[in-house]
C-alpha cells in the first residue's frame, strides 16, 4: 500500500512568517506534526511519502504513485485542501480526510472516500483492519477522546528538516477553560490529557538523533492546562536539557495564569523556554467576561511583565469585535501592546468558528451571516452582525495594525522586550557560522539598503548593538519578523496596497 500524506498550503497569516523565512533560507516554520504522527500510525507494510505544499508543489507523478492520499488541515487551509482532494479524485485515488477542519465543518468537505473526525490514534488502526476485510467505513469518529499514552513518536524522518525553521512536538491536548470563541475545547475537550514524561523525552531524543538543534515548539494550545502533570515533567525536562548540552530552545503557548506560578516559571527558564504565546485578547474587563475568559481577569500588564522577568519573550493574541468593546478599544489595544513590550502581537477581528459556543449563541440570536469563518484572523472580514458599526470596526482594526507595525513603533517594543527578558545563557542555534553570515548579509541588504524604512532599521540596529550586543541574533530575528508583519499588513489593507 502506497500512502501519500499531503499538507495543504497556508495562506499568508501571522503564523506563516512567509516574509521573514527567506532571511534564514527556510520555506516554512514547522513540519506538519499531525501527518508525521499519522505516518507512525500506518501499518509498517505501507510505503509513505510526505508532500508539504508550504515547501514544495504537488506533482501529478506524486499522486499517480499513491494508492491512497491522506490530507489533513485546519480551516485556514480549506481552499488548498479542496484543491488537493479534487486532483486526487480526478486520478481515481482513494482520498482520506482528517484534521480540525474536517472535524468541525463536515458539511462543506470535498468528495472523499473516508473521513476521520477527531483524533485518529484509535480509529486509524480500526480503519486498516476494516480495509483488510473489505469493510472500510466512510466516516470514522472515536467514541471517546483517546489517551495520549497511545500516541506514537511522530515520524520525523519523513520531513525534509532543512526547509523548516523550527521543529514541534505535542505534550497535551485539551484546555480546562471555556473561552466562548475557542474551538479547541470543542475538538479536544476541557480535560487536558498529557503524554508521560518518558514519551515526551523520547520525542526529544528522536529529534536530537536526527540532528535537529535550535527552536522546538511545544504546540499545546495550553501547555499548563494540566499543571499537576507539567510540574512533574519539568524537573526531568530540565535534567534532559542539561545532560545533552541544551540543544533546544523551547517555546510554547499557555494561559495567562502562568504568571501566578513562580516555581513553574523558574523551572521553565531553567529548561530553556525562551518564548511563550499568551491569549490576552483584550484589556477590557467586560469583554473578557463576555468571552468567558476568567483566567485573564486581573492585572494583565503585570502578568506579562512577570513572565518576561523570567527571560521569556511574550507573544500574544488580541481580538477586537466583542459586543462589549467600547469605542476607544482600538486605542486601548495599541496602548496595552506598547506598554507590555510584546513585539509579536497577533491582532484579529472576532470570528465565529463553527460549532463553538460563540457560533451557537449567535445562531440563537439570529446574528450569523452567510460568510463562513476563514480561519485567518489577519483578514478584516466579519461573519456575524456586530454591535459596533462594521465599517468602524474594520477601520479601527486596520488602524491598530498600521500603528503597531510601523517600524519605529515595532522596533521600540523589540528593544523594550529585550531589556525585560534577561538571559544567562546563549540561545542554541541550528545554523553554522557560514549560514549565520549569509542570513545577516541578506537581512542587512533587504532592510538596511533596499527597504524604504532603512533609516529606522539602522537606528534599531545601532541601539541593539549598543545595549544588547550579546543578543544580536535574537534582535535581527525580531527585525525580520517585523518586516513580515508589515508586508502582511500591506497585503490585507486595501488602502496601503493601492498606495
Amino acid at each position: 500500500m502506497k500512502v501519500l500524506l499531503v499538507n495543504p498550503e497556508f495562506p499568508e497569516t501571522y503564523w506563516s512568517f512567509r516574509h521573514a523565512l527567506p532571511f534564514e533560507g527556510k520555506r516554512s516554520v514547522f513540519p506538519p506534526l499531525g501527518l508525521l504522527t499519522v505516518s507512525s500510525l500506518l501499518p509498517k507494510s505501507c510505503e509513505r511519502r510526505l508532500v508539504d505544499l508550504n515547501i514544495e508543489t504537488l506533482d501529478k507523478s506524486q499522486l499517480e504513485w499513491a494508492d491512497m492520499v491522506f490530507i489533513t488541515g485546519m480551516l485556514v487551509q480549506k481552499q488548498s485542501l479542496h484543491s488537493v482532494a479534487k486532483q486526487a479524485k480526478e486520478l481515481g485515488k482513494v482520498v482520506v480526510l482528517g484534521g480540525p477542519y474536517v472535524t468541525s465543518t463536515i458539511h462543506e468537505l470535498p468528495q472523499a472516500d473516508h473521513i476521520f473526525q477527531g483524533e485518529a490514534e484509535t480509529t486509524l488502526p480500526e480503519f486498516f483492519a476494516d480495509l483488510k476485510r473489505g469493510e472500510a467505513k466512510s466516516i470514522y469518529k472515536a467514541p471517546e477522546r483517546p489517551p495520549m499514552s497511545i500516541s506514537p513518536i511522530p515520524d520525523f524522518k519523513i520531513a525534509n528538516l532543512k526547509h523548516y525553521s523550527c521543529m514541534s512536538v505535542q505534550y497535551s491536548r485539551g484546555c480546562p477553560f471555556s473561552c466562548e470563541f475557542c474551538d479547541i475545547i470543542e475538538i479536544y475537550g476541557r480535560i487536558p490529557r498529557t503524554k508521560s514524561n518518558q514519551q515526551i523525552l523520547a520525542e526529544f531524543d528522536a529529534l536530537k538523533q536526527i540532528g535537529w538543534r535550535g527552536p522546538l515548539f511545544i504546540v499545546d494550545d495550553n501547555f499548563i492546562g494540566n499543571k499537576k502533570n507539567v510540574r512533574q515533567l519539568m524537573p526531568e525536562l530540565v535534567a534532559w536539557q542539561k545532560q545533552h548540552g541544551h540543544p533546544f530552545s523551547l517555546l510554547t503557548e499557555a494561559s495567562v495564569n502562568l504568571a501566578d506560578d513562580d516555581e513553574l516559571l523558574g523551572n521553565m527558564r531553567e529548561a530553556g523556554f525562551r518564548r511563550v504565546f499568551l491569549g490576552i485578547e483584550t484589556p477590557v474587563e467586560e469583554s473578557l467576561k463576555e468571552a468567558q475568559k476568567s483566567q485573564n481577569r486581573g492585572n494583565l500588564l503585570d502578568s506579562v511583565k512577570k513572565i518576561q522577568s523570567f527571560g521569556m519573550e511574550v507573544m500574544a493574541g488580541f481580538i477586537v469585535g466583542f459586543d462589549n468593546d467600547p469605542e476607544d478599544i482600538f486605542e486601548r489595544q495599541i496602548e496595552f501592546i506598547r506598554e507590555s513590550a510584546i513585539p509579536l502581537a497577533m491582532v484579529g477581528m472576532l470570528n465565529a468558528l463553527p460549532d463553538t459556543q460563540l457560533w451557537r449563541r449567535l445562531e440563537r440570536e439570529g446574528r450569523l451571516l452567510g460568510e463562513d469563518a476563514s480561519g485567518n484572523n489577519t483578514v478584516s472580514t466579519l461573519n456575524f452582525v456586530t454591535k459596533m458599526d462594521p465599517a468602524r470596526l474594520i477601520s479601527g482594526y486596520q488602524s491598530i495594525m498600521k500603528t503597531i507595525y510601523k517600524p519605529r513603533e515595532y522596533y521600540e517594543r523589540v528593544l523594550d522586550s529585550l531589556k525585560r527578558t534577561v538571559h544567562e545563557t546563549k540561545e542554541p542555534s541550528p545554523y553554522n557560522l557560514f549560514q549565520e553570515i549569509k542570513a545577516l548579509v541578506h537581512l542587512i541588504t533587504k532592510l538596511g539598503i533596499i527597504d524604504p524604512e532603512r533609516k529606522e532599521f539602522w537606528r534599531f540596529f545601532i541601539m541593539a548593538l549598543r545595549k544588547h550586543h550579546d543578543r544580536m541574533t535574537e534582535s535581527l530575528r525580531l527585525a525580520a519578523m517585523g518586516y513580515h508583519f508589515r508586508k502582511l499588513n500591506e497585503l490585507y489593507d486595501p488602502v496601503q496596497t493601492e498606495s
